[in-house]
C-alpha cells in the first residue's frame, strides 16, 4: 500500500476512475422491451442513485455515539442497581 496509502480508505471510491460501459445499440445487451437509450437511461439513474447512496454513506463514516455520559447518568458505570429498578434503566 506503500504508493497509494489511502486506496482502501472509506470515500476513496470517488479518488478512482470507475465508470459504467456504455450501450452500443446493436452489440450491447439490452432487456427485451427497451430500446437501447431506454436502458442507457435506467442504467444512468441507476448509476446516480448509488453515487448518491455513497455520499450519503461517506458523510456518515466515522461519526459515533458516546454514550459514556448516559451511563454515568444512569449509573451502570459503577454498579447493576438499575437492573433493579422499576424501568430497568430505561427513561
Amino acid at each position: 500500500f506503500a504508493p497509494v496509502s489511502d486506496q482502501n480508505d472509506y470515500g476513496a471510491r470517488n479518488k478512482k476512475t470507475l465508470t459504467t460501459g456504455s450501450i452500443t445499440p446493436g452489440k450491447s445487451y439490452v432487456p427485451s422491451g427497451l430500446t437501447a437509450a431506454q436502458y442507457d437511461k435506467i442504467r444512468k439513474e441507476q448509476e446516480a442513485a448509488k453515487a448518491a447512496n455513497y455520499q450519503r454513506n461517506v458523510a456518515k463514516a466515522g461519526k459515533f455515539l458516546d454514550y459514556t455520559d448516559f451511563y454515568k447518568k444512569r449509573g451502570t458505570d459503577i454498579g447493576q442497581d438499575w437492573i433493579k429498578s422499576v424501568t430497568r434503566g430505561h427513561t
